[in-house]
């Protein structure tokens, strides 16, 4: 694999989402964060992907991967890569970047294991993708999948943003016909199934007749470089042709709570029940099993282990007297109701 110098990781200043962020985030289903990723991050990231169309970045490692998201095209005809951080360091580096995890460890923290990173080209012409929730191909139990979109470039209605039914995060994932999806859901008796998740296709499209129910809530989330969407796994969301003149670049990561089950592995094989063991650790503890980063960026995985105190009280992500999220030890004894 050839190996390029881009800039090396470096100290963050810790940012803290405020309750109203929180409580816009579980009303809405998604929560855009502005400028949340600094400048030069988003051009390192931009210079790879330049590299990467070149030839430059990763050429010595076939990118035709069964696994990867690159079919074997030419380079330029790329759409997107998914779990490029099993190959490269920079796209590790980028699925457990500080800033990324600070609005996660708030919305599904404190502790957070990472699954997925993904890079979209979409450059002028690329198609968009039909309605899909995310949690359909990413099941978690408990079920608490969160994604992170990174604007690299300006995203637009012209250039193909993505698209959320605000409010749809409160519908259950919808199975189809061969069962998937159906592990989230099934137990609701009258849920039926879809076909054709994702597909741009409104008229064979199965979440077509739930989007219909969100009338006027169809939001384009506009976003500028270094702004962060994070969006719940439930939420329908979707994104149309790019029929602009310039690039839509997004890194986008996939999370959970590192307590929660995990059997999914991008298509790829595991062993026993659960694949936890080979996602990340990203933040703070977990009972269940999980993997070390390959390139050894520092994150909760690799960090020395705190001291337990059996008899101390669980802590979680909590409103705090500032206004702001933070996370706080449960009151001890017993309920006072």
């Amino acid at each position: 694999m050839a190996t390029l110098e881009y800039a090396a990781p470096r100290e963050y200043e810790t940012y803290r989402l405020s309750v109203a962020q929180y409580k816009q985030f579980r009303t809405q289903g998604y929560l855009v964060v502005k400028g949340l990723v600094p400048p030069e991050d988003v051009q390192t990231m931009n210079d790879f992907m330049d590299d990467m169309v070149a030839g430059r970045a990763m050429s010595d490692d076939p990118l035709d991967l069964r696994g990867f998201g690159i079919t074997p095209t030419e380079r330029q005809d790329w759409v997107r890569a998914h779990m490029l951080h099993r190959l490269s360091p920079l796209q590790e580096q980028f699925l457990l970047h500080p800033r990324l995890l600070d609005g996660l460890a708030a919305l599904i923290g404190p502790d957070v294991l990472a699954l997925q990173s993904m890079l979209f080209f979409k450059k002028p012409g690329d198609p968009g993708q039909g309605y899909h929730q995310d949690s359909y191909y990413i099941p978690s139990f408990p079920d608490t999948l969160c994604g992170a979109w990174l604007a690299l470039t300006p995203s637009t209605v012209e250039n193909g943003c993505v698209w959320y039914a605000a409010g749809s995060q409160h519908e259950p994932v919808y199975p189809d016909a061969r069962g998937m999806g159906a592990s989230l859901s099934a137990n609701l008796g009258d849920l039926g199934t879809i076909d054709n998740a994702s597909v741009c296709d409104e008229s064979v499209n199965g979440l077509r007749r739930i989007v219909q129910g969100y009338a006027g809530q169809a939001v384009p989330v506009e976003a500028e470089p270094g702004d962060v969407v994070y969006f719940g796994g439930h939420v329908i969301h979707w994104s149309y042709t790019n029929q602009s003149d310039i690039p839509r670049r997004a890194f986008v990561g996939h999370y959970c709570n590192a307590r929660s089950f995990v059997p999914w592995n991008h298509g790829e094989p595991w062993e026993s029940d659960a694949a936890n063991y080979l996602h990340i650790l990203a933040r703070g503890t977990t009972h269940l099993a999980y993997a070390q980063p390959k390139f050894g960026t520092p994150c909760a995985a690799n960090a020395p282990r705190p001291a337990v105190d059996a008899n101390a009280p669980a802590s979680s992500m909590m409103g705090m007297d500032d206004g702001m999220m933070g996370d706080m030890p449960h009151a001890d004894g017993p309920d006072p109701d």
